[in-house]
């Protein structure tokens, strides 16, 4: 009996991820019920509830209350959550030239081709009169 509920238990880590996919196949806020209901994993509303509150502390959902519950949507999408933590990461850094060096280094030819061509565009982009900004993360 007790193999059973140790197996039934996922790491934490697929339980955010799922939980991000469900929010971001949904494309609207949901509430932890709504949330659970889309997991069908059998897990309880206030683990759910609980993942929801700690990713909006970090700044990955946003909340709602349209009624009585919470509503929680992600800020990004899966693409601008991994950016936003390489930034992160490379602001705790004091050799940031040195970083992004090893970094570079370390792509694949066709990553290195990819950068090369996003840095090409953001530089034409900042060229371009009164464009603000490149439309980059959606297109990718």
């Amino acid at each position: 009996m007790a193999g059973d509920h140790q197996e039934a238990r996922r790491p934490h880590g697929e339980l955010v991820a799922d939980v991000l996919a469900v929010l971001w196949a949904a494309g609207e806020p949901m509430t932890a019920q709504q949330v659970k209901g889309a997991l069908s994993q059998g897990l309880a509303r206030t683990t759910v509830a609980t993942i929801l509150t700690r990713l909006h502390e970090k700044g990955t959902l946003e909340r709602t209350r349209p009624g009585r519950s919470f509503a929680y949507a992600p800020v990004s999408d899966a693409a601008g959550l991994a950016a936003g933590r390489m930034r992160r990461e490379l602001e705790k850094e004091p050799q940031r030239d040195l970083v992004l060096k090893r970094f570079v280094t370390s792509l694949s030819a066709d990553d290195g081709d990819v950068l090369r061509r996003l840095l090409a565009e953001v530089e034409a982009g900042a060229a371009a009169p009164a464009g603000g900004e490149p439309a980059l993360e959606g297109g990718m």
